[in-house]
């Protein structure tokens, strides 16, 4: 059995690091919703987008930074396989936060997590902003015009809000993505194994990947899929198109919870 969380302190050591991990909601019910942030991302930059979510649906959730993320341990480098070890490390912040019937609800690299998470371990729901499953030249060209744009802007201090160390978490998430071996990340072979269901949902405009993720996703998972692609909306669904996202989000919610099997 590994760590509790104790629910007066917000870090736990998990893998190695001392993680930001808090339980939102009213009740002392089990937590069931997890969030897992984008590749930039923290639990304070969801803004509202969870705290709507749990006072819709009437349950309570699971928000954590990754580590080398918000008020996590800082993370100075970071191996092109991180997201599939961080499948594993989300195991043991499930089972540290006692979530029962674990729906989750992930962002970008958060979004790809959650898939190689639910293909090795049981899941009740997906629901997915932006995934992505392999790599596009135009997400890659974009990622890298950012992270060359960033000296002499005030994009690191704007991030110090949010992150421990911002700079380490900027270079090591840049690191990774403009890596040149990277470019062959794929984890299209893990999809099969997903047998619960989900909703995918992405902006039409997405600047870091194309429609075609959506579509890799829904064609090789073996359980029930639901989309939403919307106008005027780029990567971040839940910020560009809030009403839409969050009203979708908690009606998928509900209906996983309706149905007699919970797809695991």
């Amino acid at each position: 059995m590994g760590p509790k969380l104790s629910l007066d302190a917000d870090l736990i050591r998990i893998d190695g690091h001392l993680l930001d991990v808090r339980v939102i909601g009213d009740g002392a019910a089990a937590p069931s919703l997890v969030f897992l942030h984008e590749g930039l991302g923290s639990i304070e930059l969801w803004r509202s987008f969870p705290t709507d979510v749990v006072k819709a649906v009437g349950e309570r959730a699971v928000v954590y930074s990754r580590y080398g993320h918000g008020w996590s341990d800082v993370q100075t480098d970071r191996p092109i396989d991180f997201m599939d070890h961080e499948a594993d490390v989300l195991a043991e912040v499930i089972e540290a936060a006692d979530v029962v019937d674990p729906i989750l609800i992930g962002h970008s690299d958060g979004a790809s997590i959650a898939l190689l998470h639910a293909s090795r371990y049981p899941v009740t729901g997906l629901v997915l902003l932006a995934p992505h499953v392999f790599t596009e030249p135009m997400g890659l060209a974009e990622i890298a015009k950012f992270s060359a744009g960033i000296e002499g802007t005030d994009v690191i201090d704007r991030m110090a809000k949010y992150h421990r160390d911002p700079l380490a978490t900027m270079t090591a998430w840049s690191n990774v993505w403009n890596d040149p071996d990277f470019v062959a990340w794929n984890i299209e072979a893990a999809l099969p194994d997903i047998t619960c269901p989900m909703l995918l949902i992405q902006g039409r405009e997405d600047q870091y990947g194309t429609l075609a993720q959506i579509d890799a996703v829904a064609s090789q998972v073996s359980g029930d899929v639901e989309t939403l692609i919307l106008d005027d909306c780029r990567h971040s669904p839940h910020l560009d198109r809030p009403t839409e996202t969050t009203a979708a989000t908690t009606a998928f919610v509900a209906s996983v919870r309706d149905r007699p099997s919970s797809g695991i």
